[in-house]
């Protein structure tokens, strides 16, 4: 601001309205609200940029949504106290966008534009206008020249669909597909020729995928398909700075393609022309923070809105994928069978009849002569071979040895865990070490592991093993690549290495963790983690194996078997629809103490056909309440609990209540 007097102020000339989503993230204020611009801040004051407004006596910050010649508050207006940043940050179709995703999530505009648009970093301001400057450059809109041109069918020539899909976005059209990628496939390879393709047809396109090690293999495949200074990765691992600097190289044009983790869903890419998901089964995609949004749901969004294709790829394929498929809203992109049986290892159950015949402690066996046999012959091809864990650490749980009791904490009666071989057991919990642990129903003082981890599994199979290297991938240390030559890779589900030439084996144990959680997406996420891990592997042609400790009668293992993920989501979604569970229908939970949930939904004005499921007991003191709604009366829903939320919050009640719609965990 100028010295201009406060008694002194004028409005602007010009539409001196300011239209003003304030960041206060209260229910009952999620609305626009008007602000006069003074005539000092007229030129500065942008739609987009950043304010501070004067808000219940309070200084807060804000966001320019539009100008406008006149109010319909028939009051005084204050004025704008400060313009914080003439830099427009928050696009039109970005601000559009987020305001529907506000609404299907029952949430506030505040809260989806804190997930838009990063946080101001000053210094890269002052950089991106000095060096435009100095360098007499075009305004920074300009975009980055001419496109190039469309690329090589390439790898997906492998799918009968897969050419047209590239003539069509070269075209500028908007097609839709769930891709399901075939086993071993450089699924960075064929996203990079879907963006030039789109580039080509003079649009721009957004890449959602789950974690830095993908976007890292996506990063490479841009740049050599696209070229150098062509595209920009968002991620919140990069830092402030340099988060900030590639957001606002794409809100000025100045790169036609943005790719990231979640944090890109919402990038301000101009005439997006597709927009694209790696692996939309992987919990990375869903926002931990309010409104809690997914990120396909995002994009598919974003694609509606905007007119651009959506790309919803991966080995697996979620039964919200599956909907899109059966609905018509998207066609799939698929390998002939003849295709996929040429490409996929050889995959074999441990728990089936014939091996049971052969084997008949492999039924009980953590590591059965079949999978036994399968990494010692890899070995002695110098093939690497891949074991999946599901769980980390050393022996994550333990009883006692004498009466199989679970060893508890004798302060907080949190599990006990044992870090190695060597040390004592632990709580889980509190930390709180138990050396002197004696069972309270036995007296006895020795343990058996209950879980085996990763490290525990990497200890027992270098004895198996004596000379062969040994590496683990997990949470400690997630490797990227190993060497193709043999050697031990022990990773847990989603840290498996990509190995040079494709592993030889892999061992996918402990399928009882996966296969018995507690939760509505256990058979899913089950074959989700398997396809990634045998996707490693070499094709049968070339002596890939994969061994998976489990039934082979169950349907994972059926759709494991038969490398055919779009069979199971099929199946599942059939389920869902019987049992009236999501993507089926609209489900909302909410969360809280249960006089504050009592309170809320006596509030809500449910539409018709709304089914309460509850209450369940949730964390500490609070439960949870479950609504359900056909997928029509969805919209109806969000508005009704966020109306509610916004009576609670009107008048101040005490005890906060989660509002989550379409929440990935029912249970």
């Amino acid at each position: 601001m100028t010295g201009t007097r406060r008694s002194d102020r004028r409005p602007a000339d010009g539409s001196p309205v300011a239209r003003v989503c304030v960041d206060v993230p209260l229910a009952h204020l999620d609305r626009p609200f008007d602000y006069l611009v003074p005539a000092e801040l007229d030129a500065a004051a942008v739609p987009g940029a950043r304010v501070k407004v004067r808000f219940a006596g309070q200084l807060v910050d804000g966001w320019l949504l539009e100008r406008a010649d006149d109010s319909g508050h028939t009051g005084r207006l204050a004025y704008l106290e400060k313009v914080v940043s003439p830099e427009p940050v928050l696009a039109p179709e970005v601000a559009r966008l987020a305001r529907v995703v506000a609404d299907r999530y029952a949430g506030s505009l505040a809260d989806v534009l804190r997930l838009a648009v990063p946080p101001r970093h000053a210094r890269v301001e002052k950089e991106l206008v000095a060096r435009a400057a100095e360098a007499g450059a075009a305004p920074p809109d300009a975009g980055p020249g001419q496109p190039p041109a469309p690329p090589e069918v390439g790898g997906w020539r492998d799918y009968p669909a897969g050419p047209a899909l590239l003539r069509a976005l070269a075209g500028g059209r908007a097609p839709r597909a769930v891709w399901s990628a075939l086993p071993g496939e450089d699924w960075p390879a064929r996203y990079a020729e879907a963006v030039a393709a789109t580039v080509a047809g003079g649009r721009g396109a957004v890449v959602v995928v789950a974690d830095n090690r993908d976007l890292d293999r996506l990063d490479a495949a841009l740049g050599a398909a696209l070229g150098p200074g062509r595209h920009v990765c968002l991620s919140a691992a990069l830092g402030p700075a340099r988060r900030y600097r590639a957001f606002l190289s794409a809100r000025h044009g100045a790169v036609p393609v943005v790719i990231g983790t979640r944090a890109a869903m919402f990038a301000p890419v101009s005439r997006i022309g597709l927009v694209a998901i790696w692996d939309d089964g992987d919990d990375l995609h869903a926002e931990p923070r309010a409104p809690y949004p997914h990120a396909r749901e995002v994009l598919l969004t974003r694609a509606q809105l905007d007119d651009a294709a959506a790309l919803v790829g991966g080995y697996a394929r979620t039964a919200e994928a599956q909907l899109l498929v059966e609905t018509g809203w998207a066609r799939e992109v698929v390998a002939d069978r003849a295709t996929v049986r040429a490409r996929m290892p050889a995959i074999t159950p441990a728990g089936d009849d014939p091996q049971l015949a052969r084997d008949p402690a492999a039924a009980s066996a953590r590591l059965p002569s079949l999978a036994w046999t399968a990494a010692r012959d890899a070995l002695r091809a110098d093939l690497p071979v891949l074991v999946q864990v599901p769980r980390r650490g050393y022996l994550p749980a333990v009883a006692c040895a004498g009466c199989r009791t679970p060893a508890r904490c004798p302060y907080c009666a949190g599990p006990l865990a044992l870090p190695s071989a060597t040390g004592a057991p632990a709580c889980r919990w509190c930390g709180r070490l138990a050396a002197a642990y004696a069972c309270p129903n036995c007296g006895g003082r020795r343990l058996r592991a209950s879980v085996t981890g990763a490290r525990r599994t990497a200890e027992e199979l270098g004895r198996a093993f004596p000379g062969v290297p040994v590496r683990t991938s997990g949470r400690e240390e997630v490797l990227t690549t190993v060497p193709g030559g043999a050697g031990l890779v022990i990773a847990t589900p989603g840290a498996e290495p990509v190995a040079d030439g494709g592993y030889g084996a892999a061992l996918l144990l402990d399928s009882w963790a996966l296969l018995t959680r507690a939760d509505l997406r256990a058979g899913e996420e089950a074959l989700r983690r398997w396809l990634a891990a045998a996707a490693l592997a070499r094709p049968g042609a070339a002596g890939g194996r994969v061994v998976v400790v489990a039934d082979g009668g169950l349907a994972p293992v059926q759709a494991l078997l038969r490398w055919d993920a779009g069979w199971f989501a099929a199946r599942e979604l059939a389920e869902r629809r019987e049992l009236g569970f999501p993507p089926a229908v609209r489900m909302a939970s909410v969360t809280g103490p249960p006089a504050a949930v009592a309170d809320l939904l006596a509030e809500a004005r449910l539409p018709e056909g709304a089914e309460l499921l509850g209450p369940v007991p949730a964390d500490g003191d609070r439960e949870r309440m479950l609504v359900r709604v056909p997928r029509a009366r969805a919209a109806a829903l969000a508005g009704a609990l966020h109306s509610a939320a916004g009576v609670r919050t009107a008048r101040k009640a005490a005890d906060p209540v989660r509002l989550q719609v379409d929440p990935l965990t029912l249970f």
